[in-house]
């Protein structure tokens, strides 16, 4: 699909997988996890029911790492029948504490793309999670000045996305979104009658994983965020 660029004013960034890495210090952190309820459930046993206390909690806690702890905790809890020792329970504290606190790591060609488009189009930041937990990683990672206005969202569905369009008054005929969750960045934004574009990211959340064929939805797909040049 080509995009009309015509029309595009305002182009709206995903930030985790999409501006800087996320979903793997997610995937490292859960090895670990496993490793230290080894002795209570084999691996794969551990992998889903956290996901699945994941599910459960993310109506109370939210997307992010927070609530990601949490739901280790309380999994580490259930899986030992309340034996797990305080050891191990600080450890997994431990391990949120340390992916709060990861350095921001930005992904190739991130900075050459907003320079080349700051300027000819009005850039904001729309991403969801923790909201001091994103406005840390949006200030560490030194993007701050690219963006017009940075929104963490709770969710990212059609009602969200037509909500804060609104407010900063941008008419969705003139939005693009570049994200790389079909799930959250392609699809409600066609849905709402704005263009989108997917850039893929090599680890993608379970609950992020959608399957569609990409000739019933129009929108953009590349490789590589620097592909976007060749359209804009």
């Amino acid at each position: 699909m080509e995009i009309d660029k015509s029309k595009i004013k305002v182009i709206g960034f995903d930030a985790d997988d999409t501006l800087w890495v996320n979903e793997t210090y997610f995937r490292e952190t859960e090895e670990k996890f496993a490793s230290l309820l080894e002795g209570f459930e084999t691996k794969n046993k551990i992998d889903q029911e956290l996901f699945k206390m994941e599910m459960r909690n993310l109506e109370l806690y939210g997307y992010g790492i927070k609530g990601f702890m949490l739901s280790m905790i309380e999994s580490a809890l259930e899986l030992s029948n309340n034996t797990v020792s305080q050891a191990t329970l600080t450890e997994i504290l431990g391990l949120g504490k340390r992916m709060i606190s990861h350095p921001v790591e930005l992904l190739d060609g991130v900075v050459e793309v907003l320079e080349k488009l700051n300027g000819k189009y009005r850039l904001i930041v729309m991403t969801k999670g923790d909201l001091l937990d994103q406005e840390r990683k949006i200030e560490r990672s030194g993007l701050t000045k690219y963006f017009h206005h940075v929104e963490v969202l709770s969710d990212k569905k059609e009602a969200n996305y037509l909500n804060l369009l609104e407010n900063l008054e941008v008419d969705v005929q003139e939005f693009l979104m570049i994200g790389n969750s079909l799930k959250s960045d392609v699809l409600p934004i066609i849905n709402i009658g704005a263009q989108a574009v997917h850039v893929p990211f090599h680890t993608t959340w379970q609950h992020e994983e959608v399957v569609v064929k990409e000739k019933e939805f129009n929108y953009l797909k590349i490789n590589i965020l620097t592909d976007i040049l060749k359209y804009l």
